[in-house]
């Protein structure tokens, strides 16, 4: 392990945008088809990774979905987001908001209450045994109808207390944010924080972020670059201190590059941009390496990494007292590596 892999694991950071069902690992998923009786078509990790052909979102959704027939009950939920948040401590996660794509297993006859109770108990059993701070945000897909996403979020109210916000998700192309808008309202009304997917180099990806900052008024857009495109925007978002769960390593496989120009552009202007892994299991980088990829590629600096796990805290959902203790333990980590700490 490189002196850069060691400090970026060991940084202290919050990873804002991770989808549950992306983390599940061939080794898993062959586990899960087995305890539940399922014949999966491939046989071996190589022949699972094989499938892994990414030309862009949808190419990778035509895996991505199928893949979670193997999540059936309350347990198989639990051990996906244990094994995940076991490997997010390792890579230096101390906060995640995780999402999960309920409309993927109640659309399959699956109850809602076995897929949140199964992420619900892995929550409670990472602050438990490691000491990991973690969050659920439930997202909408938004390839199904707003009916459908308002019938699920009506279903969620009875565990409001188990999520902190909601999302929206899958192909965007078609399915623009004010298809959604009523049901932000409502989600907005009952206390939820909001967030979209606003993917990148989507057909009419401006306008969409246009249409989410200022009509449906998120706290927080997932990936988002394409923003560049209108610097009037950027100025807003920076102004209104918006964060952006930017994912360079997913981007290199539903693209042709990590999109590395605009992250580091944004960040350079002082916008709340973060590092996330996405779907690691699928992209094969969790959070940490990720921060590796994207200072190899770019040539960052440490104290750059630095200013991203800043910008992880800045752009979460905490509350403030919490914020500051783990920005205090990022300035501290810093400070024991001999690290500048960003200019203020």
């Amino acid at each position: 392990m490189t002196d850069l892999t060691a400090f970026a694991h060991g940084l202290p950071k919050a990873e804002l945008h991770l989808h549950l069902e992306g983390t599940l690992e061939p080794d898993l998923k062959f586990a899960l088809a087995e305890r539940n009786g399922i014949e999966l078509a491939e046989k071996t990790v190589d022949e699972v990774k094989a499938t892994y052909d990414f030309t862009d979102l949808t190419s990778f959704l035509a895996v991505y979905y199928p893949a979670m027939r193997v999540l059936v009950t309350a347990d198989d939920f639990h051990d996906l987001a244990w094994a995940y948040l076991q490997r997010a401590a390792a890579q230096g996660v101390v906060h995640v908001e995780m999402f999960f794509d309920p409309q993927a297993h109640t659309g399959r006859g699956v109850p809602f209450a076995d897929v949140i109770g199964g992420y619900r108990r892995a929550v409670v059993r990472a602050e438990r045994e490691l000491g990991i701070s973690a969050e659920l945000i439930m997202c909408f897909l938004r390839d199904y109808s707003a009916e459908f996403a308002f019938a699920t979020l009506m279903e969620a109210l009875p565990y409001k207390q188990w999520i902190l916000g909601i999302g929206l998700d899958s192909d965007e192309r078609g399915n623009p944010p004010e298809k959604f808008a009523e049901v932000f309202a409502r989600a907005r009304a009952e206390g939820f924080l909001l967030t979209m997917h606003c993917d990148i180099d989507q057909p009419g990806s401006i306008d969409n972020i246009r249409t989410v900052l200022d009509e449906i008024q998120v706290d927080r857009i997932d990936h988002g670059t394409n923003i560049v495109e209108d610097p009037a925007l950027v100025a807003l978002a920076i102004e209104r201190g918006l964060g952006f769960t930017t994912c360079p390593v997913s981007n290199s496989f539903v693209t042709e590059q990590m999109k590395a120009d605009e992250i580091v552009g944004l960040l350079r202007q002082g916008a709340k941009v973060t590092l996330n892994s996405d779907d690691p299991a699928y992209f094969g980088a969790y959070v940490g390496d990720t921060y590796v990829a994207l200072a190899e590629h770019a040539g960052l600096t440490e104290t750059d990494l630095v200013q991203f796990a800043i910008n992880s805290f800045e752009a979460s959902w905490l509350t403030p007292a919490r914020r500051a203790d783990y920005l205090a333990a990022v300035a501290d980590y810093a400070a024991r590596h001999g690290v500048a700490m960003p200019a203020a």
